[in-house]
Order: structure tokens, then C-alpha cells, then sequence
């Protein structure tokens, strides 16, 4: 195996310290803003922290405007919508900072490990860009699977809160209290946006744009009728409680007896594209034949055949995870 350019050690390692640099002002800045206050404070009067205050106010304004006006496409709302579902704390311009940063490093490295060759540096810039948005959405199938998992049990704790004389904003605060995490952070927020002045129905329907569960949703569409048209809220809970019980005991068996076909599917698209890099660092000189051929001629040949297997994994693998995907 040939040894790693040494330019490519300095790319790789200056996109790395790009991303951490982000990170790294992030984080700082979001923490140590009452420190650095307190410290102006010792040496400059009221006046000078009014003026300072008010240069903030200024440029929190501008980036108000600029949000306002990215906001107003539908891009800039789904990554705020994706972000909320993940559970991170990120605002979008945070995101498409990190996300470029990633791009960067993975460009570099499939430049550096394809000694400069198109298809390698490609594959590079194309696994950067998307590994953040492959982790958010990892992210989001979690936490939508634990939702769900916990939602009997928060629904059996407000009928017991309900039938001890509960209303339906106490009992979704005790539920905020004792449950764990992510449905108790998700209905905490529903409590604070309530005690803000928010009215109930829009504070479950933000939770149902952040959590896109059919269980939620059948839950705060039975609390939004019985608001409207009375009835026996806690009855009606436990029924769908119930349902939703088998439902999950269901979807468990069903993902258990689908997961060898998962992961065959995942297993199969990974293979070719490994074992491509693996023998391409072994020996270059074999299937460098495909992107830097003897014959310049021949070498948009070896690009068209790349693709096509990239294609034909990229179906193969839908194909086989649509099998997998068992409707209940």
C-alpha cells in the first residue's frame, strides 16, 4: 500500500480544524457572553455598555432580517424542521456552516486517497456533503422510534391523572415530570408554550410537526374533539392506549423478522463501493484501468460503467428496504 501524501495529511488536517474552529466559536460564544458582560462592566461606565448593548441590538436586527428572508423558503424550513426532530441544537445557519465544513474534509480526503483523480475526489465531496444530513435523519428515526416505543406509557399515566381529577394541562405536566427523555422534553414544551399564552391546540399541533408519529396524531386529535365536543377524555385514551400498545408489539415483530433483509440490503451496497477503494489503494494499477486508463480513449468508458453500478446499487438498495417496509 503506498504511503499518504503528505499535502494530503495538511488538507485533511485543515478541514478538520475548520470544523472544529466552527464548533469551537459556537460554543464558546453561546457560554461566555454574561463572563465577557461582567468584565467590560469593571472598566467601562453605563454609558459605554448602553452603546454596546445597542450596536448588539442593531446587528441582531440585521440577522433577524436575513433570517426572515431565507426563512420565507421552503428549504430553510425544512432544515428547521429537521433540526427540531433531531433534537439539536443548531440554528440552520450553524448547519449549513458545519455541513460545509464536512464537505471540505470529505473532498479533500477522496482527493488525497485518489491520489487527484476525478471520481474518488467526487465520491468525496458527495459522502461530506450528505453524512450531516445522513446523521440528522438517524437522529430523527431514533428518537421517533422511542417516542413511540414510550407513548402507551404516557397515555396510561394521564388517564390515571385524568380519572384523579387532573385537567388535560395537568396531566400532560406530570407527564412532562415523570416520563423520561424524548417525551417528556417534547411535552414540556408543550406545557411552557401553553403558560405562555399559547392555546393548547397550537402548542399539540408544533409537537405533531416536530414528532410525525400516526400514534401522536391520533392522541391530539382525540384531545382537540373532546375540547370541542366533550366526552370522557380519559376513556378514550385508554382505548387508544390499547391500540397503540399493539400496534408497537406488532411493528417490533415485524421489524425483527425483516432485519436480515435490511441488512442484506445495506450490506449489499456497501460491499462493491469497499472492496472499489480497497483493491484501488492494493493495486492501483488494476482498477485504475477504470479512471485512468492506458488508452485516454477509452476512459469515458470506465466512468460510464462506475455509474451504472452506482445506479444499479442505489435501485437494488431501495428495492430491498421497500420489501422490508411493512405498512401496519
Amino acid at each position: 500500500m503506498t504511503n499518504l501524501n503528505p499535502m494530503l495529511i495538511l488538507i485533511v488536517g485543515g478541514g478538520l480544524a475548520l470544523v472544529l474552529l466552527l464548533l469551537g466559536v459556537v460554543l464558546t460564544y453561546r457560554s461566555s457572553r454574561s463572563l465577557v458582560e461582567e468584565r467590560i462592566d469593571r472598566y467601562l461606565g453605563e454609558e459605554a455598555l448602553q452603546d454596546i448593548e445597542a450596536a448588539r441590538e442593531a446587528q441582531r436586527e440585521r440577522q433577524g432580517a436575513v433570517d426572515q428572508q431565507l426563512a420565507r423558503t421552503g428549504w430553510w424550513e425544512k432544515v428547521s424542521r429537521d433540526l427540531a426532530r433531531a433534537n439539536l441544537r443548531l440554528k440552520p445557519m450553524e448547519y449549513i456552516w458545519l455541513r460545509f465544513g464536512l464537505t471540505v474534509v470529505g473532498t479533500a480526503l477522496g482527493y488525497g486517497i485518489g491520489s487527484g483523480t476525478l471520481v474518488f475526489t467526487l465520491a468525496g465531496l458527495v459522502l461530506g456533503y450528505f453524512a450531516l444530513g445522513m446523521f440528522v435523519k438517524m437522529r430523527q428515526g431514533q428518537r421517533l422510534r422511542r417516542f413511540n416505543a414510550q407513548l402507551p406509557d404516557m397515555l396510561n399515566l394521564m388517564v390515571n391523572g385524568l380519572r384523579a381529577g387532573y385537567s388535560t394541562l395537568q396531566a400532560l405536566e406530570a407527564v412532562s415530570r415523570e416520563m423520561p427523555d424524548p417525551i417528556s422534553t417534547e411535552f414540556r414544551r408543550v406545557v411552557r408554550e401553553v403558560q405562555i399564552g399559547i392555546p393548547l391546540e397550537d402548542a399539540l399541533d408544533n409537537l405533531l410537526r416536530r414528532i410525525p408519529s400516526d400514534d401522536l396524531d391520533l392522541v391530539v386529535t382525540a384531545i382537540n374533539i373532546q375540547r370541542e365536543v366533550g366526552g370522557n377524555l380519559a376513556d378514550i385514551l385508554e382505548t387508544i392506549s390499547s391500540t397503540i400498545r399493539d400496534r408497537v408489539r406488532l411493528k417490533g415483530e415485524i421489524r425483527v423478522l425483516t432485519s436480515q433483509v435490511r441488512f442484506s440490503g445495506t450490506a449489499l451496497a456497501i460491499l462493491p463501493i469497499a472492496l472499489f477503494f480497497i483493491i484501488y489503494r492494493m493495486n492501483p494499477s488494476y482498477m485504475g484501468q477504470l479512471v485512468k486508463p492506458d488508452n485516454p480513449a477509452v476512459k469515458p468508458l470506465g466512468y460510464c460503467i462506475i455509474g451504472t453500478g452506482l445506479i444499479l446499487i442505489a435501485v437494488g438498495y431501495v428495492v430491498m428496504n421497500k420489501i422490508a417496509d411493512i405498512e401496519v
